[in-house]
């Protein structure tokens, strides 16, 4: 029988493991630091630990880092990874660098069961949901490769995080962990399709972490079109959970909204993209539709982007529109496949 990974605790997490195995509770402060600061390889490299206890970790857990596949570099520095996990089982992640900034985007499953129209990751269906030590890996290991310190991390890869909520809770808290890679809670960013028992869970964590959410339409036949997962969750209802989140959180959701040519990018859109933001206190990001292949769908001509723009600043709402990094290597938005594509 495979044991199981001991990157896959955080610290409360590792605390019980400790506690079955009669050790106090600073211990687990000690194995953070050598698995996620030292990115130690074995049990016996942890020399401030008993010998006695690092016998007992090594009966009962491995440590089991990814294998870097495949590395693309984009011409704007961006850089792509495909990953491969213990059981042969692959994900991908990005780094995008940014002055001293580094920003990971991370997968939180293998592949996707949502089937978003507009995106690469969902064509091929879901493997299976990662483990926490495997999401924190793909940020700590990019880092490493890129020679930063992570500053940001969000969880916009490759799955739906809120359909594998306790791993990636596990996760965040794992990046934010001043033990482990000690990214501030507002650097870190969860995006959900919109699964509204989870945004509302969501919004009683204790942590102060950044939440953004895939709308994509507000016309509920474009929307149920272009992202089938989510059907069981109606605008009316997304609409109340964001605002009961940011009641209750004091903090501001980010809306994303992919543009894509004569479908959610028309004047009856745009006008029920505006009526479902008015009043809310949220942000809205606009993605031109990045292309992917296979797909009959393309992203909406500039002055289509200006014209949501304009409409939704018209009405008060705070609005962007996303700068496009690593489209030339297919890692931007909706792009990542689990495969190899590079060296």
């Amino acid at each position: 029988m495979t044991l199981p990974d001991i990157s896959q605790f955080d610290r409360a997490g590792l605390e019980r493991v400790l506690a079955e195995a009669g050790e106090p509770r600073y211990r687990a402060r000690q194995l953070l630091r050598w698995l996620w600061t030292r990115h130690a390889q074995s049990f016996n490299e942890m020399t401030d630990l008993p010998a006695r206890l690092r016998s007992d970790l090594q009966g009962r857990f491995v440590i089991a880092w990814p294998e870097l596949v495949a590395r693309e570099i984009s011409s704007d520095g961006t850089r792509k990874y495909l990953w491969r996990f213990s059981d042969g089982v692959t994900a991908e992640s990005v780094g995008i660098p940014s002055g001293h900034r580094l920003t990971v985007c991370f997968s939180t499953q293998a592949g996707c069961a949502m089937g978003c129209a507009f995106c690469a990751t969902g064509a091929s269906g879901l493997t299976r949901s990662l483990h926490a030590g495997e999401m924190a890996a793909q940020v700590a290991e990019a880092a490493r490769d890129m020679g930063m310190r992570a500053s940001n991390a969000v969880a916009m890869g490759q799955g739906e995080p809120f359909a594998n909520y306790e791993a990636t809770l596990a996760a965040l808290r794992i990046l934010n962990d001043p033990d482990a890679l000690g990214i501030g809670a507002r650097h870190i960013t969860v995006s959900t399709c919109g699964i509204v028992p989870a945004i509302d869970r969501f919004a009683s964590e204790p942590e102060q972490f950044t939440l953004a959410i895939s709308l994509h339409s507000a016309v509920q036949e474009t929307r149920d079109r272009l992202m089938p997962g989510v059907r069981r969750y109606p605008l009316p209802r997304l609409r109340e959970a964001v605002a009961r989140y940011a009641s209750s959180t004091g903090r501001r959701p980010t809306l994303e909204v992919a543009l894509i040519s004569g479908v959610n990018d028309t004047f009856e859109e745009i006008d029920a993209l505006v009526e479902f933001c008015t009043g809310l206190a949220v942000h809205v990001n606009l993605i031109p539709m990045n292309p992917v292949e296979g797909s009959a769908l393309s992203r909406s001509a500039d002055a289509r982007v200006r014209a949501v723009l304009r409409a939704l600043a018209s009405a008060g709402v705070e609005t962007s529109v996303r700068a496009e990094r690593g489209a030339d290597i297919s890692a931007a938005c909706g792009q990542l496949r689990q495969r190899v594509g590079g060296s």
